[in-house]
C-alpha cells in the first residue's frame, strides 16, 4: 500500500473543517489502496495536540518540526499574514502546497511571491472551493459546450446569513475582498474570460460598527467581461433567509442556475409555489461541504502526481485584483479599469492604488 502525508497547519475553526475533510478524504484513497496519514500543527503547539487527540491524527510541535518530518505535501489554514512565510516554506521544501485564499494580504505583496514560485518551479493551490462544486461544474461543462447559446448576462450573488465579528471585518479588507472574489474567481473560471471593468456601489444599513471600521455590509459590482458581455456580483452580510449563493447564466439558447434546489435561501411570491420547500444553508461551510473535500481531494491527486494543479496562485492574484479594483470604485464613485495580471508582473503596468477599507453611510 502507497502511503502520502499531509501536514496541516492552523487548527482554527477553517483548519479543523479541513481536518475533519481529510479523514473523508482518507478513507477515500483507502478504496485505492493508498493510506493517508495526517499531521496538524499550530503555533499553539498544546492546542494542536489536542486537536490531534480528538481526531485521531498526529500533532507535530512547530511548522518546523512538521517540516523536518519530511510531509509530502502542506496545507496551510492560518490567517491571512502568514499565507506568504508558510507558503515559501513548503515550496522551499520542494513539496506541492495547498493555501487558503489570499495568497497575500494584498495584490502587491503577491506579486514577489507569485514570481518566486515560478522560479522555483512550485506547486501552489490555493482554496477557491467553488470550482469543485457540482453545480458550478455542471455549469461550466454547459457553458463551455455553448449549450445556452451566446451569454448576454451573468448574476453572481454572495449572502452570509449574520455578519462575522467586527474585529474580523476591521482586517479583512473588505466585503468585495472577503466575500466578491470568489465570485470573481468562478466567473474568470466559468467563462474563461477576464474582468476589465469594475463599477462598484455599497451600502451600510445594519450594525453601525461595520461602517465604523470602514467596511459596508450590502455591495454590487457590475462587471464587464473581456469580450464585453456584462455580469454583476452583489454581496451581503445580512441575509437573513440563508447563507445564499448563486450564479444565473443567461444565454441567447437558454438559462441555468447554480445553487437552485430545496435549500436555496428564498421563497417564491407567486401563488401556490412551494419550492424550495426545505431548511436553507445557514453557513458556507455547509453549502459547500462536499466541494471543500473534493478540492482536498484534488490536492492529494497533485501530491500524487495524478493532476494539474486546479487553482493557481496566479488565478487567485487574478481575482484578488478584481476586487481591489471593487473597494477603489466603491471608495472613488466611478469606473475602475482592471489592469492584466500579466502586465503588472512584467512591469509594463502599475499595480492598482492600495485602498484602505472607508466608511460609506447607509
Amino acid at each position: 500500500m502507497k502511503t502520502i502525508t499531509l501536514g496541516l497547519v492552523g487548527v482554527g475553526r477553517i483548519g479543523q473543517m479541513h481536518a475533519r475533510n481529510l479523514l473523508t478524504v482518507r478513507g477515500q484513497l483507502a478504496r485505492r489502496d493508498i493510506s493517508l496519514e495526517i499531521v496538524v500543527a499550530d503555533v499553539a503547539a498544546e492546542f494542536a495536540r489536542s486537536v490531534g487527540d480528538e481526531l485521531g491524527v498526529c500533532s507535530a510541535g512547530s511548522v518546523d518540526e512538521l517540516l523536518a518530518s519530511r510531509i509530502d505535501g502542506l496545507l496551510i489554514a492560518t490567517g491571512t499574514a502568514t499565507h506568504p512565510e508558510l507558503i515559501r516554506a513548503g515550496v522551499a521544501a520542494g513539496i506541492p502546497v495547498f493555501c487558503e485564499k489570499p495568497v497575500s494580504a494584498d495584490v502587491v505583496s503577491a506579486l514577489p511571491l507569485l514570481r518566486e514560485i515560478e522560479a522555483a518551479a512550485g506547486v501552489v493551490q490555493i482554496g477557491h472551493q467553488r470550482r469543485f462544486d457540482a453545480g458550478y461544474l455542471a455549469a461550466k461543462r454547459a457553458y463551455d459546450a455553448g449549450e445556452l447559446g451566446w451569454i448576454h448576462g451573468l448574476r453572481a450573488v454572495t449572502g452570509d446569513m449574520f455578519p462575522p465579528s467586527v474585529d474580523f471585518l476591521a482586517t479583512s479588507g473588505g466585503l468585495f475582498r472577503d466575500c466578491s472574489v470568489h465570485d470573481f474567481d468562478i466567473l474568470r473560471w466559468l467563462t474563461g474570460q477576464e474582468i476589465v471593468e469594475v463599477y462598484a456601489r455599497g451600502s451600510n444599513n445594519g450594525d453601525p460598527a461595520i461602517g465604523g471600521v470602514g467596511d459596508v455590509d450590502t455591495a454590487l459590482a457590475v462587471l464587464t467581461l473581456a469580450d464585453g458581455t456584462v455580469a454583476t456580483a452583489a454581496a451581503t452580510r445580512y441575509n437573513g433567509a440563508g447563507h445564499d449563493v448563486r450564479l444565473e447564466i443567461q444565454g441567447s439558447n437558454g438559462s441555468l442556475m447554480v445553487g437552485l434546489d430545496d435549500k436555496s435561501a428564498l421563497r417564491s411570491a407567486e401563488n401556490g409555489v412551494g419550492f424550495p420547500s426545505g431548511a436553507a444553508h445557514t453557513t458556507f461551510a455547509e453549502r459547500f461541504h462536499d466541494a471543500y473535500v473534493a478540492e482536498l481531494a484534488a490536492f492529494a491527486e497533485v501530491v500524487l502526481g495524478e493532476r494539474e494543479n486546479p487553482c493557481t496562485p496566479y488565478d487567485a492574484v487574478a481575482a484578488s485584483l478584481v476586487a481591489d479594483a471593487a473597494q477603489l470604485s466603491l471608495r472613488d464613485g466611478g469606473p475602475v479599469r482592471v489592469p492584466a495580471l500579466g502586465d503588472i508582473l512584467d512591469g509594463t503596468r502599475d499595480p492598482l492604488p492600495a485602498v484602505d477599507l472607508v466608511p460609506v453611510s447607509g
